[in-house]
């Protein structure tokens, strides 16, 4: 006696839905396009495209440091002109000083004579060496007064003659002397600091 299996309906049915699904998961992998390396001419492109812009970045550099030295060259050589511009004024205002106090103190320069001659022939006793002591007194405090003020007395005796710094009087033998050494001064000389205030006078001999 043979028993035959009963079919299960609900096996033997197939499910729509399912069928669909997987028919549309084949289509789309179906349809997608495989993926493939960029181009060599794309990355071609795109390295040259860097390289251009390298390139200006490298020239806009070199640009901007030649600005620069050039504002550093105009601002170092305004800086040399303006001290020189103060260092010329500075000269100018100490040449302008010294002419003017030069031109005041030239005139004491007389004074300075008369007491000089003055007290050359002092009486040595009684009233007159009061008097001369006083005298000497005013001298001293006058020249020193000039010497603070940068004057300074030539020292011009014996010394060779020196057409910038001596006015000769006369010229004459003395066989004492070498020729053009000076035999005697007449009137003292004066500077102000490295310039002559005044010549001094004097004898030569030939």
């Amino acid at each position: 006696m043979s028993f035959t299996a009963k079919k299960d309906p609900e096996k033997q049915t197939e499910n729509p839905d399912h069928n669909l699904a997987i028919d549309e998961g084949n289509e789309a992998a179906d349809n997608q396009e495989p993926t493939t390396p960029q181009e060599p001419e794309r990355v071609d492109e795109k390295y040259s495209a860097m390289e251009t812009e390298l390139a200006a970045l490298q020239q806009s550099l070199v640009d901007c440091q030649g600005k620069a030295n050039e504002y550093l060259d105009g601002w170092q050589r305004a800086r040399a002109d303006f001290s020189n511009y103060k260092k010329r004024i500075e000269r100018e205002q100490s040449q302008v000083y010294q002419n003017a106090a030069g031109s005041i103190l030239k005139r004491q320069l007389e004074v300075l004579d008369d007491l000089d001659r003055a007290l050359k022939n002092r009486p040595q006793d009684g009233d007159g060496a009061t008097w001369a002591a006083g005298i000497d007194l005013v001298y001293r405090k006058l020249t020193s007064i000039m010497e603070n003020e940068g004057v300074k007395v030539m020292q011009a005796q014996g010394q060779a003659f020196d057409p910038t710094l001596h006015e000769a009087i006369s010229s004459e033998d003395s066989p004492e002397h070498e020729s053009g050494q000076i035999i005697e001064v007449l009137q003292k000389g004066y500077l102000l600091g490295d310039r002559v205030l005044r010549p001094a006078l004097v004898r030569v001999a030939r």
